[in-house]
């Protein structure tokens, strides 16, 4: 019974409180984005492990962390009010952050191209796609901001400060959810991987729950008084062709004619020359915005 109510839960809650952001949602993530330094930032992504206390001597070669204890590994990505935006859970803790992202669907949207177009400016640069704030192990994509590992100026050591503290975000949501589920604070007793899963992802359903009960969403929306300024970010549910009308990507079919495009994709994603600038960007945006209160 126990089983059927989890798989119950699971259709039921995956569709409403387990999905992407819509429009309307972009739109709250990015307003708080704005008024915290960072235009464009849609969450933080960071990864937690759960001990398994009863892996299967088989595979305690593959869980053993590095901490010697067996665990398995959930990437998340986490908005402020640490609503959970992706959950990715299941991948053996001998692997590390950078393993588990090589594995995870997260990016899987920008790929296909159906990732919502998102244009903002930041320093008097126009920039399009959102990010997540990351911590070092993380790659230096387009769709990351990191911090700045050994920062010598004052003006990085503020970014430095500014980012690692909303980076904690997600690490906040990892430790409402162990505080809140006391079966995910523990280590894990059960066997069946997937039964595991299945518990991990219903508690991370039920919290959505409760943050979007307790949240305030019904708040006013904010619109731009003026529509062509692209001082605040502005969101559209598809990618936009030159027309002015939603480009339909079609699907990636079997005989892979579409492979380039996603290709193209993946290796505009990995352009590093674009995350550093947008990181003096980002910096010296955040130094004129909030520079006085760092004094």
């Amino acid at each position: 019974m126990a089983r059927g109510a989890l798989g119950q839960l699971l259709f039921t809650g995956n569709s409403v409180h387990q999905r992407l952001p819509t429009p309307r949602d972009l739109q709250w993530l990015l307003h708080k984005a704005e008024s915290r330094g960072f235009p464009g930032m849609i969450g933080s992504i960071d990864c937690m492990h759960w001990q398994w206390k009863n892996c299967p001597t088989a595979w305690q070669g593959d869980y053993g962390n590095r901490k010697g204890q067996k665990s398995i590994i959930l990437e998340a990505v986490a908005g402020f009010e640490t609503w959970v935006w992706h959950a990715f859970f299941g991948i053996a803790g001998s692997q590390n952050d950078l393993n588990v992202l090589g594995q995870s669907q997260v990016f899987n949207d920008v790929l296909r191209g159906e990732a919502p177009n998102i244009t903002y400016e930041i320093n008097n640069t126009i920039y399009q796609n959102g990010y997540y704030i990351a911590d070092g192990i993380y790659p230096r994509w387009t769709t990351f901001v990191k911090t700045i590992p050994h920062p010598r100026s004052h003006k990085q050591n503020f970014f430095a400060r500014y980012q690692e503290g909303y980076r904690k975000d997600v690490e906040r949501c990892f430790g409402i959810l162990q505080a809140r589920w006391a079966i995910i604070r523990g280590a894990a007793r059960l066997f069946d991987e997937e039964v595991l899963r299945s518990i991990m992802m219903t508690c991370i359903i039920l919290h959505n729950i409760i943050v979007e009960d307790e949240y305030d969403y019904d708040a006013d929306e904010v619109y731009e008084s003026n529509p062509m300024d692209t001082a605040l970010t502005r969101i559209y549910e598809k990618p936009v062709g030159s027309n002015g009308e939603p480009v339909h990507h079609e699907p990636l079919v079997r005989d892979g004619s579409f492979m380039p495009r996603m290709i193209d994709r993946y290796m505009k994603m990995q352009l590093s020359y674009i995350h550093e600038h947008r990181q003096v960007d980002l910096m010296e945006h955040l130094w004129a915005v909030k520079g006085n209160e760092g004094e």
